[in-house]
């Protein structure tokens, strides 16, 4: 059920910044996960999510090469995967927005693959209403 993959955007999603600053804003009060910053390979496993609501999953990175984002959702397996280009010296941003009903209510996990251990990340993970 990969119904995200067409819905992927790369680079200019949202603004992001370079090397000395945070590559994704806080995502207040619609974010369900924000990790501000991570190096190399990494992920994140969280649950609160509402299957009535739209969900998008967006990261940023830079230091070279490219990271591969998979995300799985409680009982359905993989619901999105991209891969973003991450420059270095800016950020390169990709983002999925997945409908409604494709993110099931409770858990899921994402996992960031990056091609090297010195590839700087950031993800946020919304559901607006």
């Amino acid at each position: 059920m990969l119904a995200a993959l067409g819905a992927v955007g790369l680079g200019g999603a949202l603004p992001a910044s370079a090397a000395d600053g945070g590559m994704l804003p806080h995502p207040g009060p619609e974010g369900l996960v924000w990790v501000e910053e991570f190096r190399g390979d990494g992920g994140v496993a969280s649950g609160g999510a509402w299957e009535s609501l739209p969900t998008i999953l967006t990261v940023a990175c830079e230091g070279g090469g490219n990271v591969r984002v998979t995300m799985e959702s409680n009982g359905v397996g993989t619901v999105a995967a991209f891969d973003v280009e991450c420059p270095v010296g800016s950020a390169g941003v990709g983002s999925v927005r997945m409908d409604a009903g494709v993110v099931r209510p409770g858990s899921f996990t994402i996992g960031v693959d990056a091609s090297a251990q010195t590839t700087r990340w950031s993800l946020t993970v919304t559901q607006p209403e």
